[in-house]
């Protein structure tokens, strides 16, 4: 990901924030014909030990999960809000338009998980994460048809090798945080939580998060 300086996040807090706050990621590696090939899925963030892990599934029928087996790197993308802004922000007239956003890039490491109890874990894990209450309606359901869910989804543990956080919030600029944060608390719910963050970077006189 094009990074400069004034945008890279080295905190890992904010990484870890944006992956559980929008962990629905692109996953990115390449068929057998080398062409770049694409699976949108929710990804469930571990950590131990220092050790970053993303957990996610696909259904069998998608052919990613024989890709992630055949070449384990891959690269896993989160984008969380994002807004444009207006060149009516600064105190000058020679600006342009421009869009701020928040990602997170993950290279990573895949390891297939194919055997029930393993895949039963990590469905519990991506349960707890979204929606506790469930996991007594998962537990109680018929063996049946469990064991047939399970059998039609595939697995995998995505180690992370390398992460890059970007946000992109005209930190350079700081003539326009004041009008960049009420404009982004006037708008809809991405610009706001853009304001939230300009907040929590201390870029704001006066707010602190």
């Amino acid at each position: 990901m094009y990074q400069p300086p004034q945008f890279r996040s080295t905190d890992p807090h904010h990484a870890r924030t944006l992956i559980q706050a929008h962990p629905l990621a692109c996953l990115v590696s390449t068929d057998d014909a080398g062409f770049p090939v694409v699976s949108h899925l929710p990804l469930h963030l571990q950590e131990d030990g220092g050790v970053q892990v993303l957990l996610g599934h696909c259904a069998r029928a998608n052919p990613h999960w024989r890709y992630l087996a055949a070449r384990p790197e891959a690269l896993a993308t989160f984008m969380g809000p994002s807004a444009y802004l207006s060149p009516s922000v600064y105190p000058d007239l020679a600006r342009v338009p421009s869009w701020n956003y928040l990602a997170v890039h993950c290279r990573v490491e895949a390891r297939i998980i194919d055997e029930a109890n393993g895949k039963d874990a990590l469905l519990k894990a991506l349960i707890a994460q979204h929606e506790p209450a469930y996991a007594a309606q998962w537990r109680a359901l018929d063996e049946d048809y469990t064991s047939k869910m399970l059998r039609a989804i595939v697995a995998f543990e995505l180690r992370v090798l390398d992460l890059q956080c970007t946000l992109k919030l005209n930190q350079h600029r700081p003539e326009s945080h004041a009008a960049l944060h009420a404009a982004y608390r006037a708008g809809g719910a991405d610009a706001q939580a853009l304001a939230q963050w300009m907040e929590t970077l201390g870029m704001v006189p006066g707010h602190k998060d």
